[in-house]
């Protein structure tokens, strides 16, 4: 037994040693000097660009860009809680997976030391500016510790040394015209700035060690239709809600002038949040321009869904009512995005002809809360232990994964029990989104940094109901007999 028992501790130890030689996931520290963030700065002389001094060429672009969600990315009062949670839960240095695409000049020159805005340069304050994604080299995408876009797996080299000094190089989708810069920077023309694999890069959010995917939206595209079709990232989120609509419906490209720098998508939540602070800074115009983008949201994530209502007999009789939801325009999963966070549910009302309530079902409670029994289109998080968790920095796992890929769609079925042999009966059925859930969205906000002043800033005495945006609303009258 004796002989047994060490021989067993032999191969163990054998085992162990194998898997610590060979990790499923192996990290290049060398090669990603600021792991957990998968970014690589090609240092030269040559400085990041203060996106001011952008907009001083680039009036129309800057314009698009401030207020957009890429501007607020480190601002966002919502990424500051979770982020001040997380450093608290496990460390700075492992926030810095967040925070290399939220600020990544300010990781990368080593502002950004701490949760909060205080001290904050430009650069480091708004978040992915204009030198972001126009000085990326290229991407690192295949040698992640997953092997596929994770946790900002991009190159920014900003310029080059020249012999009379640093030479900024600023990268685009067109060739470059005679006088391109205006003698402030050259010109480079980059396939990639109009490829989903740029966007890739911080739109793929794995877990900081299990390198698990909390959030797929690059491959969500990359397995759907609208990648075989060639429409990439940029044709649906830097455009006119009009143009996304037709890239989406006809799989076609936009034209080079259709182009913006909006970066719109539906986190509407940020456009609301940043709207009142900059009314109660008394920036009307920034105001107005922030409540344009909300709008914006709003229209998009309407456009995204749609939905048919169905009966289904058993003999004769009307047994259930079939809903069918479906993602028509996103060219990712719906939601996408941190969707163990994201709620998107059905509400639904049935009544008899005299009015009387059948059933109902998702309607919100007093407390902001969803009932038990919700229809309810995301996913659930666990831990290493196999227990729920909302948390970024714990999820390794989906217990339930239940999103609806790109012209994809999900059946719900209610049982039904009409009051009568006969008649009608009316079914009101609503799609409804919001970013969070009641008490997530006030535990984050609750716990901002101390410089953050919610009151101040915000004009927030307490966090208000989030806003729910009803995506689709439909209505069908139905038969109770067939026959």
């Amino acid at each position: 037994m004796a002989l047994k028992a060490l021989v067993a501790l032999v191969v163990m130890a054998s085992m162990a040693h194998a898997a610590a030689e060979h990790p499923v996931f192996p990290v290049d520290r060398d090669f990603y000097p600021y792991y957990p963030s998968l970014m690589r700065w090609e240092k030269t002389a040559a400085p990041f660009t203060p996106p001011e001094v952008c907009g001083g060429c680039h009036q129309t672009q800057h314009r698009e860009w401030n207020g957009s969600v890429h501007q607020l990315a480190f601002q966002d009062p919502v990424y500051q809680g979770e982020l001040n949670k997380a450093v608290k839960a496990v460390g700075h240095e492992v926030s810095r997976q967040c925070e290399g695409c939220h600020s990544p000049i300010g990781v990368l020159t080593g502002e950004v030391k701490q949760p909060g805005l205080a001290g904050l340069s430009s650069l480091g304050m708004n978040g992915v500016s204009c030198d972001i994604c126009h000085s990326i080299s290229s991407v690192t995408h295949t040698r992640t510790p997953a092997g596929v876009p994770e946790n900002g797996s991009f190159v920014l080299r900003p310029g080059e040394d020249g012999k009379d000094g640093p030479v900024l190089v600023k990268r685009g989708p067109n060739k470059p015209s005679e006088g391109c810069g205006g003698g402030f920077h050259s010109c480079e023309q980059s396939p990639l700035i109009t490829k989903a694999d740029l966007c890739a890069s911080c739109h793929q959010v794995y877990h900081y060690e299990a390198h698990f995917p909390l959030e797929a939206t690059y491959n969500e595209w990359k397995q759907g239709p609208y990648a075989q079709k060639n429409i990439h990232c940029q044709d649906c989120h830097m455009v006119a809600t009009a143009t996304f609509k037709r890239s989406a419906d006809e799989f076609k490209k936009p034209a080079k002038g259709e182009y913006r720098h909006y970066f719109n998508g539906a986190n509407y939540l940020l456009y609301y949040l940043a709207s009142a602070a900059a009314k109660k800074a008394g920036d009307e115009a920034l105001a107005a321009n922030l409540a344009e983008k909300y709008l914006m949201a709003i229209d998009r994530l309407k456009a995204a869904a749609g939905m048919e209502i169905m009966p289904v007999y058993r003999d004769g009789t009307l047994a259930e009512i079939k809903i069918r939801v479906k993602n028509i325009r996103a060219g990712h999963n719906l939601p996408t995005s941190l969707t163990n966070v994201r709620q998107m549910w059905l509400e639904v009302t049935a009544r008899d002809e005299g009015g009387k309530v059948l059933f109902t079902s998702g309607s919100v409670k007093p407390d902001g809360s969803l009932p038990d029994n919700v229809r309810i289109f995301n996913s659930e998080g666990m831990g290493n232990d196999f227990h729920f968790s909302v948390d970024p920095w714990v999820i390794t796992a989906f217990s339930r994964h239940e999103t609806i890929p790109p012209r994809g769609y999900k059946d719900v079925y209610y049982g039904i029990s009409p009051s009568g042999k006969s008649g009608k009966v009316s079914v009101e059925a609503k799609l409804r989104y919001r970013q969070a859930d009641q008490a997530v969205a006030e535990g984050v906000l609750g716990a901002v940094p101390r410089d953050i002043d919610l009151k101040n800033v915000y004009g927030l005495d307490t966090v208000p109901p989030l806003p729910v945006v009803d995506m689709v609303v439909q209505k069908g009258v139905f038969a109770v007999n067939a026959k």
